[in-house]
């Protein structure tokens, strides 16, 4: 009959995972002490470690409070990045927010921003002109002067003053380090991270900054579907945790 699905449907049907059904019917966000918790229902939501999800600023409550309305029947915890970002952070990051702060300064010994092309000029050029005003400023801001590479040949960088950097950042919320952490990881720069983190550059010039090499290498040879399928989920990570970024500093 035309309306049986075929074998294949029903494989592919029965290898996803099963989502949990929508519980509740009203989403809210409500003061509790000094931050936000939100309520599904009468029940305040919590993180997987069941600890309440309380959150610093009211902004911030309610972009989660909307992830979590935006849901169907099924709750997809793949569609809700900031609700994950905050229970990786209250669940996670506070236990090692040391270890975190080092790990994001860690790549500045690495930083994409030191690798530069050989050619063509015109690359080379679009590289000088994005990032080199980020490489100044993050010397200026964070005290380390960063050595600059042609190729992928590794350069040693000063790794005291990393470790300076990273001290200094274990000082941030959880929270913080959670966003500036997953900014870091898909950058690959820790000076285009902690230029977000910083207000230097706003979210959409941070990402520009990140994807220079992929963005030549599209306009010469253009996008597949995969790769373009894969780009736009780092894209809406790195737009939650610069939300995240963005929002705590609008309340401190």
């Amino acid at each position: 009959m035309s309306g049986e699905k075929n074998p294949m449907q029903r494989a592919q049907e029965l290898s996803r995972p099963q989502l949990p059904k929508r519980f509740y019917k009203q989403v809210a966000v409500e003061r509790d002490g000094e931050g936000f918790c939100i309520k599904l229902d009468a029940r305040v939501l919590k993180t997987p470690g069941r600890q309440t999800l309380r959150l610093p600023s009211e902004d911030l409550a309610r972009l989660i409070a909307d992830e979590w309305d935006a849901q169907a029947e099924e709750v997809n915890p793949a569609s809700m990045p900031l609700t994950r970002l905050a229970n990786t952070a209250l669940d996670g990051v506070e236990r090692v927010k040391a270890e975190v702060g080092k790990d994001i300064a860690s790549y500045a010994c690495s930083d994409l921003l030191c690798y530069r092309a050989e050619g063509p000029e015109a690359l080379v050029a679009i590289q000088r002109e994005t990032w080199d005003p980020l490489i100044a400023w993050f010397t200026r801001a964070h005290g380390m002067t960063l050595k600059l590479a042609e190729g992928v040949m590794p350069v040693e960088q000063d790794r005291a003053a990393a470790d300076a950097i990273g001290e200094k950042l274990a000082a941030l919320s959880a929270l913080e380090l959670a966003a500036l952490h997953t900014l870091t990881t898909l950058s690959g720069s820790a000076v285009i991270a902690l230029g977000v983190l910083d207000g230097e550059v706003d979210p959409d010039t941070a990402w520009t900054a990140a994807h220079v090499d992929e963005d030549w290498q599209i306009c010469q040879w253009g996008e597949d579907a995969e790769a373009k399928a894969r780009r736009a989920m780092r894209r809406g990570e790195f737009d939650a945790a610069s939300r995240v970024l963005v929002s705590l500093r609008a309340s401190a």
